[in-house]
């Protein structure tokens, strides 16, 4: 179990990958498990130009909670997630979620279900737009 949330923030700067990393390093862990999700050029089959990403004066304390959450799960050493607001363009950083653990199975399975909370939990807005001209409002990332 893990002994702090030790990283749990959004952000308008950029991201970096290392940081997360670093957050949830543990000379006890065997498996360290890293998503990176980046604005993609393509949504629908319409091309992206850039995005926008809002959130709710909640966010920051419902990362912390998702974090703490992942942090206690069986095995897991310790968590930490990034999102980024503000406009963000093609191939930039929108999220880094990490997890540490002894072995890398419960690793891989906590990191995936904090990206999944975080997608599903998180009171962030995406708006994007597109080449043709047209936007969307996506409830949530």
């Amino acid at each position: 179990m893990a002994t702090t949330t030790l990283l749990a923030e959004v952000r308008r700067q950029p991201l970096v990958v290392e940081e997360v990393l670093a957050a949830v390093a543990d000379p006890a862990a065997g498996g360290n498990a890293v998503f990176v999700g980046t604005v993609r050029e393509e949504d629908g089959g319409r091309p992206v130009v850039s995005l926008e990403y809002s959130a709710h004066p909640s966010a920051t304390e419902v990362l912390r909670a998702l974090v703490t959450a992942a942090s206690g799960r069986p095995g897991v050493l310790r968590a930490a997630v990034l999102h980024r607001v503000g406009t963000l363009a093609v191939g930039d950083v929108a999220v880094v979620a990490a997890v540490s653990a002894a072995h890398r199975g419960p690793a891989l399975d906590a990191c995936g279900e904090l990206v999944e909370a975080v997608k599903h939990e998180l009171p962030v807005w995406k708006h994007q737009r597109f080449a043709d001209g047209t936007e969307e409002w996506v409830g949530s990332c």
